[in-house]
Formats: structure tokens, C-alpha cells, sequence
């Protein structure tokens, strides 16, 4: 894990540009023995780093670091109050444990590493500093659980309406990815505290791919892609953070208002399944056959079997001949 003097020294060098040792420690307020071990930290960590004798370090390309102060101007006018840190077990798990104690909503956590990231299913989300955007969203219903189905779908709309806007064309995998292809770029994992009749407490843990998915392709069970590859370009997470709060504000105060309905047909024409034959692995292990025919109002999907179209309300998807 990267210490403290590391992030700093990191975020010095994230320019891409050479610096010395001694005026590192200068701007830093550092010594430059802890420099030093600063570097050492942040070579472990799987960074690149140029060594220019007598110039001082660099690193092999610009890295981008979120910068809290850049980000709240964005959001003065708005119902999110943003935080960010630079390393958090789970996002999700930190901003539940705020919930707890009355937190707002709109409360958001963004972090540079987690330490402990949590995917859908109890999968781990492995990305490295600067690889990925991930962060938590807290937001408070007046309803309870049962009328919030369809939440996930709403958000993972959000990040496609998002991604759009950065000319990245994504389609959506039920009930909580963001793909392209049969490759991931983002995945959604919601958690709730409250009663069945609300109100409802939420947390939205996203985790966006953005540069550098091949380095922790070998983790991963299925095909994963990055927004920078997909697009061609180098993407500032700052300003992919910014573009996704404001879609997901947008989503939020719809859903709160008339839940997945209004929503529904957007989700549909971006599914990237629609119409096709797919197989569902159910919780218990079952598999079944079925075409894919969309979602339903209330978020569920609804499978086309011999037997006629059938809901779903958990499930695992995938293509016939991918399983």
C-alpha cells in the first residue's frame, strides 16, 4: 500500500514532467531521505519511473490524479457534496458506515485506491492509481426497498449517457454493467439501509475502467475495456468524474420522482442483449435458455422461454455459446 509521502510525491511527479529529488523535498516539506523512500513506494506500487542522473525523476507518462478543490467548483449549485481520499478499504463500505450516523444526501466518496473494492456478487474490483475512477454515491429515498427496483439499471443509464457525452458508445448488461462488446467498462454495486416501506438510505459503488485495463486483465474473470483505449484519448478523471455526477444527479431526482418507468425505454435501447438468445444462471446454480425481451417497468428481466415470458429478478447473463 502507498503511503502518504508516496501519494504526495506522486502527485508531484503526475505532470510527467523531471523533477529533482531536492526540490521535490523543498515543495513537499519533506526530507530527502523520505523522498527517497517516497520513490521506492511508488516504483512497488507498479509505476514506471524515469531516472535522469543529476535531473532528478519523472514518471514514463502524465498520470491523473483527482483534485478536490478543481472538483468542488463544479458542484456548488448542487445537491452533492463531494469528498475525496486518497485511500479507502471500500467506498461503499465507508460511506454506509456515514449513512449510519446521518450523512446527506448527495454525499460522495471518490478514492484514489481501494483497498478493499467490492464488486457485484462479492467479486473483487482490482484497478491501480490513476487506472480507474471509483467512487460511492449516497442518496436518501422516501421509499423503501421494494419500490426501488430498477436502481442499478438507472444508474448504469447514467454512465452510458455519460460516456456518450465523452463519444464513447456503450451498451448495457443487466442488471448493473456497462459494456462494449462482451467487455466490461463499469460495474455497479448498490446497498441499502431502511425498511422494506422506506425511508431508504442507498449507496452506488461505481467502478470505471480508464486507462490500462490489460495490466489487470489476468485478475479478471471476463473481458474488460478502458474509456481511453475505447476513445483514443487521454481522459482526465477529473473531468470524467464531473461529467458522471452531473448525468447521475439528473437520473436520481427522475427516479426519486417516478422510479425506473420513466427510464425504461432509454435502458432498453442501449441493452446490449435485446432480442437475442441468452443464458441466465440463476442463484442456485440452474441455468436457463431463453431471448432476452428487455425489462420490465420495475427493472426485471423478462426472459422468453417455451413456457412464455418470464421475470427475473436475479440472475447472472450471458450470450448462448459464452457461458
Amino acid at each position: 500500500m502507498m503511503k502518504s509521502n508516496a501519494f504526495q510525491v506522486l502527485r508531484h511527479l503526475a505532470d510527467g514532467a523531471v523533477h529533482s529529488g531536492q526540490a521535490i523535498a523543498a515543495d513537499l516539506g519533506l526530507t530527502r531521505s523520505a523522498v527517497w523512500y517516497a520513490i521506492q513506494d511508488i516504483e512497488v506500487a507498479g509505476f514506471v519511473l524515469t531516472k535522469v542522473r543529476g535531473r532528478g525523476y519523472g514518471l514514463s507518462e502524465p498520470l491523473s490524479l483527482l483534485d478536490q478543490p478543481r472538483l468542488q467548483g463544479f458542484f456548488a449549485n448542487s445537491a452533492l457534496d463531494l469528498s475525496v481520499c486518497e485511500v479507502v478499504g471500500s467506498t461503499n463500505t465507508e460511506l454506509l458506515a456515514r449513512a449510519a450516523v446521518g450523512a446527506p444526501s448527495g454525499s460522495v466518496l471518490a478514492a484514489e485506491l481501494q483497498t478493499a473494492g467490492r464488486g457485484r456478487s462479492g467479486r473483487v474490483w482490482h484497478s491501480r492509481v490513476g487506472d480507474a475512477l471509483t467512487f460511492s454515491v449516497l442518496w436518501r429515498f422516501t421509499q423503501g426497498a421494494r419500490e426501488l427496483a430498477g436502481l442499478s439499471l438507472a444508474v448504469g443509464l447514467a454512465l452510458a449517457r455519460a460516456f456518450t457525452r465523452m463519444g464513447a458508445p456503450v451498451q448495457l448488461k443487466w442488471p448493473n454493467d456497462v459494456v462494449v462488446g462482451p467487455a466490461k467498462l463499469a460495474g455497479i454495486l448498490i446497498e441499502m439501509q431502511g425498511d422494506m416501506l422506506g425511508p431508504s438510505a442507498v449507496v452506488m459503488g461505481i467502478g470505471i475502467n480508464v486507462r490500462g485495463a490489460s495490466a489487470v486483465q489476468a485478475l479478471v474473470d471476463q473481458p474488460i475495456m478502458d474509456l481511453q483505449t475505447l476513445t483514443g484519448q487521454i481522459v482526465d478523471r477529473n473531468d470524467l468524474l464531473v461529467v458522471v455526477l452531473q448525468e447521475l444527479e439528473t437520473v436520481l431526482m427522475t427516479f426519486s420522482q417516478i422510479g425506473f418507468s420513466g427510464l425504461q425505454h432509454e435502458w432498453q435501447a442501449r441493452h446490449a442483449y435485446q432480442d437475442q438468445t441468452v443464458v441466465l444462471t440463476l442463484p442456485d446454480g440452474q441455468r436457463l435458455e431463453g431471448v432476452a425481451r428487455g425489462v420490465a417497468e420495475d427493472g426485471v428481466l423478462l426472459l422468453e422461454t417455451a413456457q412464455g415470458i418470464r421475470r427475473f429478478h436475479s440472475a447472472e447473463v450471458s450470450l448462448r455459446g459464452l457461458v
